[in-house]
């Protein structure tokens, strides 16, 4: 029997009770002792994750967004189990990556009966603390998007809130001064966002970041953008749909350690959720998350 500790986030963006019951039958039909845990605020899915780990389950499942499953990645670092996804927050990025179904029921069959596949694990240094991601971290305007996009606006709207905003907020895009060190190699661009990319797509499965970005592969990805105006961000937007580098407005870079500075501070966001300012320092844990993925 397989032990799972479901961790809910009750304030993402479609985790509604009903379809939360539904997901623990589901677990529990395929044999599994599931216990539940909800979180009541921002860092909870890290303590309780750690406890879950120390406590000896089998698997960790998040019923949540991108933000809650790295929280609980934080918590079971230094623990041999894998982490399921039960998408239920706004972008649902990893689980679009690793093509993990977005209905909640099908999810959480696969947490009940997958099996785990070894996925690379960014780690982010910031401020004297260390934090994960799995599909990018970044500084400009893909961190200002976020800042400005509510959590009401998210569970109203879903990812259609970050649309909105981002039109909202096209027309005064404009570019800054990034220092972005690869490897000890250092940098000086002018940009609109310096995302470290660890996963290929960002609106799965249409938009990537550049071509050959795997989440396997043991290095990260340094993806910049350029753009001013509605125009030139649209002109991205286009390159980014037909996987198109062409080292003016999409540049492409790798690395295992990379440092991002800006002349003042911006905010940084990780996985969709915005914590802290620049600089950070983000390093490659190879095959460091263990995912439940189909039999």
């Amino acid at each position: 029997m397989r032990r799972i500790l479901l961790i809910k986030n009750p304030a993402a963006a479609r985790t509604r009770r009903r379809t939360r019951e539904s997901v623990v039958a589901a677990m529990e039909e395929l044999g599994c002792e599931v216990r539940v845990a909800v979180t009541t605020g921002q860092g909870d899915a890290v303590q309780v994750a750690r406890a879950g780990a120390q406590d000896g389950v089998d698997a960790i499942a998040v019923y949540g967004g991108d933000g809650t499953v790295m929280q609980a990645v934080e918590g079971m670092m230094g623990h041999d189990i894998p982490i399921g996804i039960i998408p239920g927050g706004t972008g649902n990025l990893l689980a679009g990556n690793l093509r993990l179904p977005r209905d909640p029921v099908a999810a959480a069959r696969i947490v009940a009966s997958g099996r785990p596949r070894a996925i690379d694990l960014g780690r982010l240094d910031q401020a004297g603390r260390t934090q994960y991601f799995a599909v990018a971290a970044g500084s400009g305007f893909d961190a200002d998007l976020m800042a400005r996009t509510t959590s009401a606006a998210k569970r109203r709207w879903g990812f259609a809130a970050y649309v909105a905003q981002a039109v909202t907020l096209a027309g005064a895009l404009r570019t800054g001064s990034f220092r972005v060190t690869i490897d000890g190699e250092p940098m000086e661009l002018d940009a609109t966002t310096v995302l470290v990319a660890n996963c290929r797509e960002f609106a799965p499965p249409r938009m990537s970041l550049a071509p050959d970005i795997a989440f396997d592969d043991g290095v990260l990805d340094v993806v910049v953008l350029k753009a001013k105006g509605v125009l030139e961000s649209a002109g991205i937007l286009w390159k980014l749909w037909n996987d198109t580098v062409d080292g003016v407005a999409v540049r492409h870079y790798r690395g295992t350690e990379i440092t991002v500075e800006t002349q003042p501070s911006r905010p940084v966001q990780l996985d969709g959720e915005v914590s802290g300012e620049t600089p950070f320092t983000a390093t490659i844990l190879p095959k460091g998350l263990s995912v439940l993925v189909p039999a």
